[in-house]
């Protein structure tokens, strides 16, 4: 069972973001410091990317752990209660993500995804976004 009331969830979960998020706030200044420039959210491209370049025919997507169901990472362990709607939701989110990235690449785009728990390695980061947008 859920230690919270079903209204208190509700009001949790409205507030989790969707674009904006520390993890997409702290590449973009990481990018922005190493002179990128970049679109946010184009809602023209399939999954409407985190960061596009468009020059460049580049996407990055920056991906929750949890959200996205990163495999090996502690922080996309599934909570203990209401298992199966956990489970559905994020194996879903994963499909979606597969064919989006999938349909991208078809477009002749090129798709990087950063996860949560990379943002902390800033160095190799940077080293890995440089290697993308070269």
């Amino acid at each position: 069972m859920d230690r919270v009331s079903a209204s208190k969830r509700s009001e949790i979960m409205r507030k989790v973001c969707q674009k904006d998020t520390s993890a997409e706030l702290a590449v973009r200044k990481l990018l922005f410091a190493l002179g990128y420039r970049y679109r946010l959210h184009d809602r023209r491209l399939p999954g409407t990317p985190d960061v596009v370049f468009p020059g460049r025919k580049k996407i990055i997507f920056v991906h929750g752990c949890f959200w996205h169901g990163h495999e090996n990472c502690p922080k996309a362990r599934l909570p203990k209660s209401n298992i199966e709607y956990w489970s559905t939701k994020v194996a879903k989110n994963i499909l979606r993500d597969t064919q989006v990235q999938e349909e991208l690449r078809q477009q002749g785009w090129g798709v990087l995804i950063v996860w949560q728990c990379q943002i902390k390695a800033q160095e190799e980061l940077q080293g890995r976004l440089i290697a993308f947008l070269s």
